[in-house]
C-alpha cells in the first residue's frame, strides 16, 4: 500500500520541519492518507498540505527556507506577484467573452 504514516516516522525522528502530502488513493480518494498525516502525537508536528498537494508543499519548504534567505523571500513575493496577475488577466478575459451571451 501507500505509506500514509512515513511522515509522522520521520517527524518523530527529526528536530526538522516535515511536511506530509498525502496522496490520493483508489479506497477513499486520499481521505484515509490526509487523516494518517494530520492526526500526530502533541510533540510531533507534521505540517500537512491538500490531498496531491505537492506543489504546495514546496512552496510551503520554500518559505521556510526563505525565512533565512531575503533573496528567496523575494522571489516567492514575485512569483505570488505573477500568479495573481495571470488570474485577473484570466478573468477579464472570460469577462470579455461573456459579454458576447
Amino acid at each position: 500500500g501507500m505509506p500514509a504514516a512515513l511522515a509522522g516516522v520521520l517527524a518523530a525522528h527529526t528536530t526538522l520541519p516535515v511536511i506530509g502530502v498525502p496522496l490520493k488513493s483508489a479506497v477513499l480518494e486520499g481521505t484515509d492518507a490526509l487523516l494518517a498525516t494530520v492526526m500526530m502525537p502533541s510533540g510531533i508536528p507534521v505540517a500537512t498540505v491538500a490531498i496531491d498537494g505537492s506543489k504546495n508543499a514546496a512552496y510551503l519548504a520554500a518559505e521556510i527556507i526563505a525565512l533565512g534567505d531575503p533573496e528567496l523571500s523575494e522571489k516567492i513575493k514575485a512569483d505570488r506577484k505573477a500568479q495573481s496577475e495571470a488570474v485577473l488577466k484570466k478573468d477579464a478575459s472570460l469577462a470579455e467573452r461573456l459579454k458576447e451571451f
